[in-house]
């Protein structure tokens, strides 16, 4: 754990920060939620979007805000996978930024995300490539918000991942679906 200075007692430990990429139109309860149920235990570092913040259309420029103001720093992306996540510009910008930094990756369906007749969920492409390949977990909510402890775990077996099985291959997406 890291420690810093505060003030003339002792040393405190630092939180640590997580980036949590999440559609911002359709999940905000779920940030919001993650948040405050959290807010002891990490930073929690957002976009607030993008789409708002960064306002340009050159998109090696708004790639590299996102890994230098967004990504870098944090030790953990937490992607919030709900109804629309999966078709969401910024979020697999989000992903392949994280992926480059060599960061930890969790993918996170939430109650909002529809199951298929083929028992699956729709989830952003990079980070399906990755939940195949065994780079990034795919956990429930009811999982990533048990505990503190658990949610921790969770984050520091991410960052372990062997960063061989990271697969960022494909083109950015350039629209929303």
């Amino acid at each position: 754990m890291v420690y810093h200075e505060l003030g003339r007692g002792l040393p405190q430990p630092s939180k640590r920060k997580v980036f949590l990429s999440y559609h911002h139109g359709g999940d905000q309860l779920y940030y919001d939620a993650f948040s405050k149920t959290f807010c002891d235990d990490y930073e929690v570092v957002t976009d607030n979007s993008l789409e708002r913040r960064i306002d340009s259309e050159d998109i090696d420029y708004v790639m590299q805000r996102i890994r230098d103001e967004y990504v870098t720093g944090s030790s953990c992306t937490i992607v919030l996978v709900g109804k629309n996540t999966w078709g969401r510009k910024y979020v697999d910008w989000e992903i392949k930024s994280t992926l480059e930094k060599e960061h930890g990756v969790i993918g996170v369906q939430l109650p909002t995300a529809p199951i298929t007749p083929q028992n699956t969920v729709a989830v952003p492409d990079r980070l399906n490539d990755n939940i195949k390949s065994g780079y990034a977990f795919w956990l429930s909510w009811l999982e990533i918000t048990a505990s503190a402890h658990s949610c921790t775990q969770f984050i520091e077996q991410a960052n372990a991942r062997d960063r061989k099985l990271i697969v960022n291959t494909r083109e950015r997406r350039l629209r929303n679906a």
